[in-house]
């Protein structure tokens, strides 16, 4: 019985003595990483750049309302408004080539007494795209000619893009992160500390924003409505601490 009593002693002693040693590992190990995870510095960098928009989309959309009796010279008038408005087009010199035209897309109208006879909107749908984006803003901004003519047309959309995005991101993207070391060098040095090497580094979303706007989003933007832009673009970037 002592035999018994003395083992189940020396038995309780080893356990708490393996806990205690298995608590210093967790505690040395756990030193260790918090030690590892101080000695990095992560920041955000940026940078933005002014560019122009070298394309311009253009809609434009024929539209006229007939009856349902009147159907047939409804689509005699919008073919006559078609060529009024290649005409038009031509004398602005915008080539063939630039021009994409829809066929003529039909829609009943229900906002009408239930008594009254059916009618329907025709609208048509004339697509330019160029790089002489001033010349089109203009043109798109002056169309009273085709309205003296009798041509009911408006624009639908004005879109001014950037092509050369994808190789602004290039040299952007370098900037950022030169931008980001920067902050990271006063951070270390307020601390008294030095910044080593990048251990990593991944872009943000980019953001095209019209100039002067500070309308961002998380997903990243694109603003078509202005000629002049302004990109900016981030990235995260990890530094080590020496």
């Amino acid at each position: 019985m002592e035999n018994n009593k003395f083992l189940m002693f020396l038995n309780s002693r080893l356990l708490v003595g393996l806990g205690i040693v298995v608590a210093a590992f967790i505690g040395a190990y756990t030193f260790y990483q918090v030690r590892s995870f101080d000695n990095t510095l992560t920041v955000t960098g940026s940078t933005t750049k002014a560019v122009t928009s070298d394309h311009v989309k253009w809609v434009g959309v024929i539209n006229r309302v007939v009856k349902a009796s009147t159907l047939k010279a409804g689509y005699a008038d919008m073919a006559s408004d078609l060529v009024n408005v290649k005409g038009f087009l031509k004398e602005k010199n915008i080539p063939d080539n630039q021009i994409v035209i829809s066929p003529v897309f039909m829609d009943q109208n229900y906002d009408q007494p239930q008594s009254a006879e059916r009618s329907y909107t025709l609208r048509q749908n004339i697509e330019i795209n160029s790089s002489d984006v001033n010349a089109i803003s203009d043109i798109a901004k002056n169309i009273q000619p085709l309205i003296e003519k009798g041509v009911i047309f408006s624009t639908s959309s004005l879109e001014f893009t950037y092509t050369k995005l994808p190789e602004e991101r290039v040299t952007m993207l370098s900037d950022a992160v030169k931008d980001a070391k920067a902050r990271a060098v006063s951070l270390a040095t307020s601390s008294g500390k030095n910044i080593g090497q990048l251990k990593s580094a991944s872009s943000g979303v980019v953001q095209v924003m019209s100039a002067n706007s500070t309308d961002v989003s998380d997903y990243g933007s694109y603003d078509t409505s202005k000629i002049e832009k302004n990109i900016m673009m981030t990235v995260k970037a990890t530094f080590t601490l020496k």
